[in-house]
This record gives C-alpha cells, sequence and structure tokens, in this order.
C-alpha cells in the first residue's frame, strides 16, 4: 500500500466535492481507504460560512489506531499543516483530527 498515493486519492475526492454545513453532511465511499490491516481512513472537507474544515477520521474495530499510523496519513494528507486531535473515548477505536482554516471574505459576505 502506498499510503502517498491514496491520500492523494482521498484528498483529491474531498477538494472535488466538500460537504456544505449546515445541511449536506453525507460522506461517500470515495472519502474512504481501508488498509490490509483494517485501518479505516475517512477524509472530509467541510465548507461553513467562514471556516474550511478538513477532519481525518482513523477507525480500527481490533485496536486503537496508533500515533505513528495516523501522523502517517495526517502529513500526506495536510502537507506542510498539522490537525488537532478531536477529544473522544480514551483507547477507544476511533481517533479523529481536524484543521480549521478561516475562508477569505466574499463580497457578499462583506455587504
Amino acid at each position: 500500500m502506498d499510503v502517498a498515493a491514496e491520500a492523494a486519492r482521498l484528498r483529491a475526492a474531498a477538494e472535488a466535492r466538500p460537504l456544505k454545513l449546515p445541511v449536506n453532511r453525507r460522506i461517500d465511499e470515495r472519502h474512504h481507504f481501508q488498509t490490509a490491516d483494517g485501518l479505516s481512513v475517512w477524509f472530509t472537507i467541510q465548507l461553513s460560512s467562514n471556516r474550511r474544515i478538513s477532519e481525518a477520521v482513523f477507525e480500527r474495530d481490533a485496536s486503537r489506531p496508533t500515533d505513528a499510523e495516523c501522523g502517517a496519513w495526517l502529513r500526506e494528507l495536510l502537507t506542510g499543516r498539522e490537525a488537532v486531535e478531536a477529544p473522544g473515548l480514551p483507547h477507544g477505536p476511533v481517533r479523529r483530527f481536524e484543521l480549521f482554516d478561516p475562508l477569505p471574505p466574499t463580497n457578499a459576505r462583506q455587504a
């Protein structure tokens, strides 16, 4: 498995179909990859009126995703930027990382 290639595919899918908040929260399989050892990786970009939210979710049924696994994917998904891990259940099988970027003002918002 090539993490860089799969991360690029997930990033392209998220860029092509960002979710519009608060109404469009449906995520499809183009935003998902599962490794041979059972790690599920989901990557979405969500747009609100003033923020762009990049979200990576790592999940494995058998065990908690490790820092090394999440870090390898995050380096490729968010090149040169650092996401923050969202609070979750201690030792739970799901880890979620978020990066919030402000959107530039548009003419409609300035009026």
